[in-house]
C-alpha cells in the first residue's frame, strides 16, 4: 500500500509483491451510504408493474464460480443488487466473470467487509431480511413462501442471504433476519450447492401471489 511502512512487501511474509490489478475499495457504509444504496435500488430499478425490489447478500461465499453463478441467476430473476460480503470474491475476480457471463455488469454489486453492520443499516432503511439456512428456526420455503413473502406491499424491499456451504451464515446475521427458510431434501444429501439453492429460493421469491 502506498505510504505504508511495509512499502510493497507482504505484511505477513515480508516477501516482494507485484500489482496484479488496481481497484478502488468501498468503505464500510454509514447511514448516508446505506440510504443512497436503498434509494438507488428503489428509483433505478423500480418495476412499474409493482414487483418486489430484491437484493441478494453473499456471506463469506468461498467459491468464485458459485459467486458468478449466483450473479447470473440474480440477473435472470430480476434482483436489483448483490452485496458481496466478507471473503466473498468480487466481480474483479476472473473466475467470477467467467461464470457470470456478463451478469456482473447487469446486476449492480458492492463489497462490504462487515455483513452484520450492512444488514443493520439496511433494516433501518426498511429492508426485510431473509436467509436460506439449516437452522432450528427455519421453516420450509415451499410451505411458508405465500405467508412470509407476499404479506407485504409489492414495493417492499427484500434481502435474501446465502452463506458459506461449510460454516453457514453468520449467527449474528440470522438473529437479524425477519425469516429463515430451508429447502426440503429428499435424498441422502442434506443441502444443495449454494448457487443451486439460491436459484430455487430466488424463483420462490419472485413468484406472484
Amino acid at each position: 500500500m502506498e505510504g505504508h511502512p511495509f512499502g510493497t512487501r507482504c505484511p505477513l511474509c515480508m516477501g516482494e509483491t507485484s500489482i496484479a490489478r488496481r481497484r478502488q475499495l468501498m468503505n464500510e457504509p454509514g447511514p448516508a451510504r446505506i440510504s443512497a444504496l436503498s434509494t438507488n435500488a428503489k428509483e433505478k430499478f423500480h418495476d412499474p408493474q409493482g414487483s418486489q425490489n430484491l437484493a441478494v447478500l453473499l456471506d463469506n461465499i468461498r467459491s468464485a464460480w458459485n459467486v458468478g453463478s449466483i450473479l447470473r441467476s440474480a440477473d435472470g430473476f430480476g434482483f436489483n443488487h448483490a452485496y458481496l460480503c466478507g471473503i466473498t470474491p468480487t466481480a474483479d475476480n476472473e473466475a467470477v466473470t467467467k461464470t457470470s457471463l456478463g451478469a456482473e455488469d447487469a446486476v449492480p454489486w458492492s463489497y462490504h467487509k462487515d455483513a452484520v453492520k450492512l444488514v443493520k443499516g439496511l433494516k433501518t432503511e426498511g429492508w426485510k431480511v431473509y436467509a436460506m439456512e439449516d437452522d432450528e428456526r427455519a421453516v420450509s420455503l415451499a410451505s411458508s413462501r405465500s405467508n412470509a413473502l407476499t404479506d407485504t406491499p409489492g414495493s417492499a424491499l427484500h434481502v435474501l442471504i446465502v452463506g458459506n456451504e461449510v460454516t453457514g451464515i453468520d449467527p449474528e446475521l440470522l438473529d437479524l433476519c425477519d425469516g429463515i427458510f430451508y429447502i426440503p431434501m429428499h435424498g441422502e444429501k442434506k443441502s444443495f450447492n449454494v448457487a443451486i439453492a439460491f436459484g430455487i429460493a430466488a424463483y420462490a421469491f419472485t413468484l406472484q401471489s
